[in-house]
């Protein structure tokens, strides 16, 4: 017969913060949900006009739209689920990398730098976080 052993907390808790650090931190997950949600997810769900002119623009159809429409909603939603957190900003990252390309070669509005500013603050969840990505796919 084999003892059981206690899981290690390095192992099923994430890493010790200070509580400044975890206040900002909420601060800006919530701020960019809000920003995925409601200021980009939704009117590209909506069909909003501009929305629905960019993916005109960019050639591939507004099933394109929905997809990334849905995926900043499901992001933006994520940043605010504590288990997926660090998950939603690594895909979001990946989204507005997309996003950037698509205005630098595809778009000529040249908003180029909105999506690489969104890109860096999430760039920031998900280094702070980075610890507990792993642990989302152990679950």
């Amino acid at each position: 017969m084999t003892a059981a052993t206690a899981p290690t907390p390095s192992t099923t808790s994430a890493p010790a913060r200070s509580r400044g650090v975890t206040i900002a931190l909420w601060t800006l997950q919530v701020l960019l949900g809000l920003v995925f949600v409601v200021g980009s997810g939704a009117p590209k769900l909506f069909g909003e006009a501009y929305a629905v002119q960019i993916f005109t623009d960019l050639g591939a159809g507004q099933w394109l739209r929905h997809v990334v429409g849905v995926l900043e909603v499901a992001g933006g939603i994520g940043l605010l689920v504590p288990r997926l957190a660090g998950l939603a900003a690594a895909c979001l990252v990946a989204l507005m990398v997309g996003a950037t390309g698509a205005q630098l070669f595809f778009l000529s509005e040249g908003f180029w730098y909105t999506p690489v500013i969104l890109g860096v603050l999430l760039g920031v969840v998900t280094w702070v976080r980075r610890a507990e990505i792993p642990q989302t796919f152990a679950r």
